[in-house]
């Protein structure tokens, strides 16, 4: 499939300032001369910021990468993760076309999107707030028919329940995503015969739709407020900004260079120590100067390392470290 950039472009694109302090410290990440490996995270920052991808902001990655233009362009071309054209202004539909979607009624599920959002792909619809494609497989065959709307999966779907999602989006809600005709995750249609208790007994998701409506992000786009999420599942926090508590000051990159070894503090390991860092918190006098809000917003903010900051009393350990004491038997430098 031929991809081009979209005919009609802004003039300038330019990151927030939190954003561009997320996109230095991704920068940082990797050594001197090795600094377009951030190109792909960086594409996406500027995507979710935007809505799509514009010619200005593969520019302006690219220069702050020291990348020939024509790199970065081969990159945005080449992923179709990236849209090249602007989409709906609440989601943007992607309809599995692929053989299982198709015989168990995809072609219904495209014609919805034509009915309710716009003929043709890529077009966005009269109010602006949706446009769609067709894209391959998307990896949930079990569950045909489905379709991705920003973020996750609507499994199992009919022409009615697509046409209903839409329009609960399109009137600001989320619905749930995941198997809309009651199964749990990818069991067969007629239900269990061994194993029959679904995860632990207690949650009504599976993982991935539980994970989904954890983090609240299906359709969010990133405003550059939010901790940087980490690339293992397995450490992932949630990563959006609560109600409870106020954000701390970050740092894009630790002052001199270098970090204070945060494992000094009770209860810190490598993974967290990672973590903190990932977030902004490189140094004892950050954490020293938290407020009791402040510690709430990082006890929140944590993923499974939820409430160790007040837990742990990191305050005052880092008021010791910071000032050139001990805290934990170990000796730690601001």
């Amino acid at each position: 499939m031929l991809r081009r950039l979209h005919d009609e472009q802004p003039a300038s694109f330019a990151f927030t300032a939190a954003n561009q302090a997320w996109a230095e410290a991704q920068i940082a990440k990797y050594p001197e001369g090795r600094q377009a490996s951030a190109i792909i995270p960086l594409l996406w920052r500027a995507q979710e910021q935007e809505g799509w991808l514009t010619q200005k902001a593969i520019e302006t990655v690219a220069d702050m990468l020291g990348m020939a233009y024509i790199r970065a362009l081969e990159v945005a071309t080449f992923y179709f993760m990236f849209q090249l054209r602007p989409v709906g202004s609440v989601a943007h539909v992607q309809v599995c076309g692929t053989l299982s979607c198709m015989i168990c009624g995809g072609e219904e599920l495209r014609a919805v999107c034509q009915e309710v959002i716009a003929p043709t792909p890529f077009t966005l619809s009269p109010d602006g707030k949706f446009s769609w494609e067709e894209v391959e497989c998307l990896g949930a065959c079990t569950n045909a028919p489905m379709v991705q709307i920003g973020k996750d999966f609507y499994e199992d779907l009919t022409a009615d329940k697509l046409r209903d999602i839409l329009g609960r989006l399109a009137a600001g809600e989320v619905p749930v995503p995941g198997p809309q005709n009651g199964r749990y995750a990818a069991e067969p249609r007629t239900g269990l015969t061994a194993l029959t208790e679904h995860g632990n007994g207690r949650d009504p998701h599976n993982g991935s739709v539980a994970r989904a409506l954890e983090l609240g992000d299906t359709i969010k786009r990133i405003t550059g407020d939010e901790v940087p999420v980490l690339t293992s599942r397995r450490a992932a926090p949630s990563v959006t900004s609560t109600a409870s508590g106020h954000k701390p000051p970050m740092l894009a990159a630790p002052k001199g260079g270098q970090g204070d070894d945060l494992k000094l503090l009770k209860g810190v390991g490598p993974a967290l120590e990672k973590l903190l860092n990932d977030i902004g918190i490189w140094h004892f006098s950050q954490i020293a100067a938290w407020s009791a809000d402040e510690v709430a917003w990082v006890d929140r903010n944590l993923g499974r390392f939820k409430d160790r900051a007040s837990r742990d009393g990191w305050v005052a350990q880092a008021q010791t470290l910071a000032a050139g004491g001990t805290a934990g038997g170990a000796k730690g430098a601001s």
